[in-house]
């Protein structure tokens, strides 16, 4: 056998292989004898099958199927051996005049090579790394939101600007019939609360929708339909009061404080505060570690410029799929697909020129902390290493989660060389003006 290929220009090449009968001969010969053992043939006693009649009945599909063995097993160690970085796989070229007739063969295929590139991080414009604070604004609100969360219930006789009234809307030419709890301070609409203020238990009163409540998304829960026809909608609804309520804020004391951090962590408003905003800003920094992580990737696209073997990734797209594409549908698939390509490539380097790996030690420290953090959503703050082991061990049991496991710490590691070699530019920013700046 003979392997050798023709370089077409740097992105793309042609190897071409030579298959003699004496590369494939002995193997079909083997097959064929084992077959001769084996064949029950009307008139022939087993294992006394003349091998004339297997080669007739045989010899041309056992030929063709390990010569295609032969084939793929080395034109893969050829690859490797001569370190071809090839993208996609190779294409075999079509051959009008192929004959598996004959004894010697010939085949060619199409080679896609990665390109050559350097990628540097220190970008000449600065990313902007968000390090979003809670501010007293966010804090304060917080805190009031826990006072209310754990306050009283007291039931009030009629509707005041303070009040929690809960009711039943009702519109039936838009099929609206729905009890829920609404807040006056959470209503927008002037006219809505001054048409509750006053209200009465059993008292039905009429309300506006548009524009009813200061978050739009309040007014589908509130009516118990879908977020898309709330919306639009603009119509009268009835609003008949069943029950009216004031919600006595709980104190700030130790009581409150044991509720919420464990007995004896926090003593005073000062330190709750202190601590609501610690745990907001741990939230915040998954949210701001993958905006820069986004906009990280987003510069090195942009900045690393390198060439493709743009026809012979469409091609290759065109048929290495489930059913093959028109020359139009393979080249909508690669400006889709071109973007992402161009990352793996440059993630690619990067991992190899900073020697990032993630062994499987790591993936079973990083599931137990993944275990533990899912843990502590169910009320299980304190699970024993023995739990976390026997958990983790099921979970690594499966390869598609070995998989995501692996690719989610990869990300972290390629998050840590971005944040220590990247060219970055610290901004602190409240919560509010995070979204605001970071989505706009």
């Amino acid at each position: 056998m003979n392997i050798t290929k023709e370089q077409i220009d740097k992105l793309n090449a042609v190897v071409k292989v030579a298959i003699t009968k004496d590369d494939y001969q002995d193997k079909v010969n083997k097959i064929l004898n084992d077959y001769r053992k084996q064949a029950n043939i009307p008139g022939f006693r087993k294992g006394q099958v003349p091998i004339g009649l297997i080669k007739k009945q045989y010899g041309k599909a056992v030929l063709v199927d390990e010569v295609n063995k032969l084939l793929q097993d080395n034109l893969n160690k050829y690859l490797t051996e001569e370190k071809l970085d090839v993208l996609g796989n190779p294409l075999p070229k079509a051959q009008d005049d192929f004959d598996w007739n004959n004894e010697n063969f010939d085949f060619e295929f199409e080679l896609g090579l990665a390109p050559e590139f350097d990628v540097n991080l220190k970008t000449k414009k600065p990313v902007v790394q968000f390090k979003i604070v809670a501010d007293k604004k966010m804090i304060d609100e917080q805190v009031e939101r826990i006072q209310k969360q754990y306050g009283k219930m007291l039931s009030q006789t009629e509707v005041k600007k303070n009040s929690e009234v809960t009711g039943t809307f009702k519109n039936e030419a838009e099929e609206i019939e729905n009890k829920t709890t609404i807040e006056l301070s959470k209503i927008k609409s002037k006219k809505g609360i001054d048409t509750l203020v006053g209200s009465k238990v059993g008292d039905t009163v009429t309300i506006k929708t548009k524009g009813l409540f200061k978050e739009d998304y309040l007014l589908a829960s509130a009516l118990g339909i879908a977020n898309d026809k709330a919306e639009k909608l603009n119509v009268e609804v009835s609003f008949n009061i069943d029950e009216i309520n004031e919600r006595e804020p709980a104190e700030l004391n130790q009581e409150l404080f044991d509720k919420l951090f464990g007995e004896g962590n926090v003593s005073s408003a000062a330190e709750m505060k202190a601590k609501i905003k610690e745990d907001s800003e741990k939230q915040f920094e998954q949210q701001s570690d993958q905006k820069l992580l986004n906009d990280v990737t987003e510069k090195l696209i942009d900045d690393t410029k390198f060439e493709l073997p743009a026809e012979f990734l469409k091609k290759w797209i065109q048929v290495s799929g489930e059913n093959p594409l028109t020359d139009e549908q393979a080249s909508e698939e690669y400006e889709k697909s071109e973007k992402g390509l161009r990352y793996q490539l440059i993630e690619g380097k990067l991992i190899k020129e900073n020697d990032l790996q993630v062994t499987l030690d790591e993936i079973k420290e990083f599931s137990k902390g993944f275990i533990k953090s899912q843990m502590a959503q169910y009320g299980h703050m304190n699970p024993t290493e023995e739990e976390l082991e026997n958990i983790s061990t099921r979970v690594l049991g499966n390869q598609e989660e070995v998989k995501r496991l692996s690719e989610q710490l990869m990300s972290q590691k390629m998050l840590d060389l971005f944040k220590e070699k990247s060219n970055l530019k610290v901004k602190e920013v409240s919560y509010e003006n995070f979204i605001k700046e970071a989505y706009k």
